[in-house]
């Protein structure tokens, strides 16, 4: 009588394949079959084994973190029982193994051949890339900067402006001519001997802007002055105001025949621009 017993999971399995005659053994099939027809002769008989009142509730199956477990270490083998089943995998031929020789240099597709032997045709490479990199960068650089040059450069029409030549020879003593310099009225005043003694005899330290007259008129005889008021910008009147000079009618500012400001909330004088005498050719600029 087989008399019945509680044993684990592992017992039993155990227990079943010893029954079957299961055993590790090579997995090389002549041996596989010679063992197996031996054990046919030898096996005793079929004792089955069975588990009773087994606690399944308290089964606690913890994973593993070690490699060891998992990785094969020693020679491949076949486990061969009734209850267990086994295959044979045969090698793979329709994976095909991935060539990059596509992808690599004439002088490295050699895999024999060492890479100093190829170092010469490798650098060679690398100097004519950086060399045209550096001449389209060079050139990319030049028309960056011509173009930028140019958006902040004057326009034309104001370079054809910047220097612009006047015949003073037909202007009479004592009166004012206007002409326009790069977008500005220029005052071009003949004076008269008396005005001259009158402007160079003012003591400077009266003066709200102090200059004199020398320095605003080298030549004497002939005023240069920008028509601008230095207070808010508009253009004087020649000729008027109690100084004899220029009188500004937007907010009473009084210049003298010297273009400096005696009266009014002008803060400064009128400016002198760049200018030379050629003759009776006035160069302003």
């Amino acid at each position: 009588m087989i008399q019945s017993r509680s044993i684990g999971i592992g017992q039993f399995a155990k227990a079943v394949t010893q029954a079957c005659g299961g055993q590790r053994i090579t997995s090389s099939f002549p041996s596989l079959k010679r063992d197996w027809e031996t054990r046919a002769v030898t096996l005793p008989e079929l004792v089955p084994a069975f588990a009773m009142n087994m606690p399944l509730h308290k089964i606690n199956l913890k994973p593993t973190f070690n490699l060891n477990v998992h990785l094969f270490r020693n020679k491949s083998q076949a486990i061969c029982g009734v209850g267990v089943s086994h295959q044979y995998r045969l090698a793979h031929t329709d994976v095909s193994i991935p060539d990059f020789s596509s992808y690599r240099r004439p002088s490295n597709k050699d895999l024999s051949r060492r890479s100093a032997e190829s170092t010469d045709d490798r650098r060679a490479f690398t100097y004519i890339v950086t060399a045209g990199v550096g001449v389209g960068g060079a050139v990319a650089a030049k028309h960056m900067v011509q173009g930028l040059l140019n958006m902040l450069s004057p326009a034309r029409d104001c370079l054809a402006l910047s220097k612009i030549e006047v015949n003073i020879g037909n202007i009479p003593e004592g009166k004012n001519v206007t002409v326009k310099w790069r977008g500005k009225p220029v005052f071009i005043r003949r004076r008269t001997q008396k005005e001259i003694d009158q402007e160079r005899a003012v003591d400077i330290n009266q003066l709200r802007d102090p200059e004199t007259d020398e320095k605003r008129a080298p030549n004497p005889e002939w005023l240069v002055v920008v028509g601008i008021c230095t207070h808010l910008g508009c253009v004087p009147i020649a000729g008027k105001g109690d100084f004899g000079g220029y009188y500004c009618p937007c907010h009473g500012s009084h210049y003298d025949a010297s273009g400096r400001i005696r009266k009014g909330p002008a803060p400064a004088n009128l400016e002198v621009p760049d200018h030379v005498f050629d003759g009776d050719t006035l160069v302003i600029g």
